[in-house]
């Protein structure tokens, strides 16, 4: 078997960490660089993996024409994807893309333009995919058990995005790393809008079929002192009825840890029954006609290659199967769709038609 040669660069967002660890575990992948232009930030990622200092980059350049990767996995701010895949793509690698897929629509459509010339792969990686209780609500939609899905309920976040790292280990974050995060910052595409309700809008296109709305109304808090949102709600009109995502950094408690109140994950309603998919929990509640008091799922036990998106995207380069709906560019490019229009709604105070 090909050993897939895997590169990170661009340590802004930490899920780099779980990545790179996924990586690491592969059978048939090995990490041969990392770069960043903060030398800090990789350091443990250079211990936990073992990187020689041949192997760890402050120019991207330098890592590419040294290393040679099959695969490059981009964790830069929400704002910056567009430039880092205008950077690495002319260098003939497959791209994983941390979410969200890009800080607007017009950046996600130049990121798919960069990458057609090399006939290379773009997958944007969604991480609650990989949470089980997602695939297994997908699975029992695609089998009919509600009939046609007609709408998605979403709330989404967490304490917010400095309070843990890779791996989820806890912390507690200074105002002076709240002052120089990206997370915090409106010209990288910071906000918890813009950081978490593409899980939302994402996920949730991906449940109806990959059907589009026809308008978007939202509004979003932005505390005094800050520069973005911390909390915001969108109602998402389609043709047979209304959905909704709200998303906020501040939950009492963080989902994989504790789930607050209200609980983060899913309600899908379809014509003929409902299913409640809660974050990281291991049953889903169902009801249908035939038993409307409901009853609970237990989660199904993944295997691979759905089991993280380091795996499943070596699957699809090596067979040409397709990707799991929310990592492929059209459905993420719909997630992108509702996502700009909330963004604009709550700026402008006012329900706005689909853009793009």
């Amino acid at each position: 078997m090909k050993k897939w040669r895997i590169a990170g660069i661009n340590f802004d967002h930490f899920h780099m960490g779980d990545l790179l660890r996924q990586a690491s575990e592969h059978p048939n992948a090995e990490i041969v660089g990392i770069s960043d232009e903060q030398p800090a930030r990789m350091v443990d990622a250079a211990r936990n993996f073992g990187l020689g200092t041949d192997q760890v980059f402050t120019d991207y350049r330098q890592c590419l024409e040294k290393t040679q990767p099959d695969l490059v996995v981009l964790c830069p701010a929400a704002a910056c994807h567009g430039d880092w895949v205008a950077k690495v793509a002319p260098f003939g690698v497959h791209i994983l893309m941390e979410k969200p897929f890009a800080g607007s629509l017009q950046e996600a459509d130049a990121m798919v333009a960069a990458m057609q010339p090399t006939g290379k792969l773009l997958a944007v990686n969604w991480p609650l995919v990989w949470a089980a209780g997602q695939q297994t609500a997908h699975r029992l939609i695609q089998e009919g058990l509600i009939g046609q899905p007609l709408e998605f309920h979403h709330h989404g976040g967490n304490r917010g995005p400095l309070y843990h790292g890779a791996d989820k280990i806890e912390k507690e974050p200074s105002a002076a790393e709240k002052a120089a995060s990206w997370f915090y910052s409106k010209a990288q595409g910071g906000g918890s809008l813009l950081d978490y309700m593409g899980y939302g809008t994402t996920l949730g296109t991906w449940h109806l079929g990959g059907i589009k709305p026809e308008e978007v109304t939202c509004t979003w808090n932005i505390p005094e002192g800050l520069e973005v949102d911390e909390h915001a709600v969108a109602v998402i009109r389609y043709a047979g009825g209304l959905s909704k995502t709200e998303t906020r950094w501040g939950a009492f408690t963080d989902p994989w840890t504790f789930q607050p109140q209200p609980k983060c994950g899913f309600v899908i309603r379809g014509s003929a029954g409902t299913i409640s998919c809660f974050d990281y929990e291991p049953m889903l509640r169902v009801q249908t006609a035939q038993c409307p008091e409901g009853f609970e799922v237990p989660v199904d036990e993944l295997s691979a290659p759905n089991r993280n998106p380091i795996e499943h995207v070596i699957h699809a380069i090596e067979t040409g199967s397709p990707l799991i709906g929310p990592l492929t560019v059209e459905i993420s490019r719909i997630g992108q769709q509702i996502v700009d229009t909330a963004f604009a709604s709550a700026q402008q105070r006012r329900t706005l038609p689909l853009m793009g």
